[in-house]
């Protein structure tokens, strides 16, 4: 079994989900006692939103290599940033270190072509849902992607960073997401890409008038799938 190294923190609430997930996975495989084998770095996330706020990204995505090379030097056969928005700074951290790093949109992107989906909705930090780091990724795939407007995604990323990565799940939050993938579906969505790690805390399938398509869930199932490969 391959050993699989956790970028996360970012946030912390939702590193849990990786954890269990990846773990989960791989009892649903093998059974029994097996569990992953998984190294966790976890960063100190003001210091990581501090960056995004002041447009380093450089600095940041300095913290971010420094954590995949020590994570590779203490045996991390494959790697994982535990967010989408720090995926801004993949190719800078892929750099650093030998091992690979799985992406969050390129896993994304194979699961909603695999589906049929031709043309989805992205939810997220406004730095996803706006710049093309992520979204690139989708449309090389032949993907279409529409986004909230203005108004919806400054709700969006509020909630985000003041709610969720807080620990906080305010019911009408839930119901203004709800409302927001509606509007979605109308501009022609077939599916909605939960394209923030912390969404999947506080929106649900059954809440959706979408296919939910929850980032955090895609990676971790694709890393505990790369780590049993022979």
């Amino acid at each position: 079994m391959k050993t699989i190294g956790l970028i996360g923190g970012m946030s912390w609430e939702s590193t849990i989900s990786y954890y269990s997930i990846i773990n989960e996975c791989i009892k649903e495989k093998l059974g029994g006692l097996h569990s992953a084998k998984i190294i966790l770095y976890s960063v100190e996330f003001d210091e990581i939103e501090k960056c995004q706020s002041s447009g380093q990204w450089d600095k940041s995505g300095e913290i971010l290599g420094d954590a995949a090379k020590k994570l590779e030097s203490v045996g991390a056969d494959l790697i994982l940033i535990c967010t989408n928005t720090m995926h801004k700074v993949f190719d800078q951290v892929q750099k650093m270190v030998k091992v690979p790093l799985l992406h969050i949109a390129e896993a994304t992107a194979s699961e909603l072509k695999k589906a049929g989906v031709k043309k989805t909705a992205l939810l997220g930090t406004r730095y996803t849902m706006k710049e093309d780091f992520y979204k690139s990724k989708l449309v090389e795939r032949g993907l279409e992607v529409v986004i909230p407007n203005e108004d919806d995604m400054s709700f969006i990323n509020h909630v985000i960073f003041d709610e969720l990565c807080l620990g906080k799940i305010n019911e009408d939050s839930q119901k203004e997401f709800c409302r927001i993938i509606s509007d979605l579906k109308k501009n022609g969505a077939e599916a909605v890409i939960l394209g923030c790690t912390e969404i999947g805390l506080l929106v649900k399938q059954e809440m959706s008038v979408l296919p939910v398509f929850d980032t955090t869930v895609i990676h971790a199932t694709k890393a505990a799938e790369i780590a049993l490969e022979a």
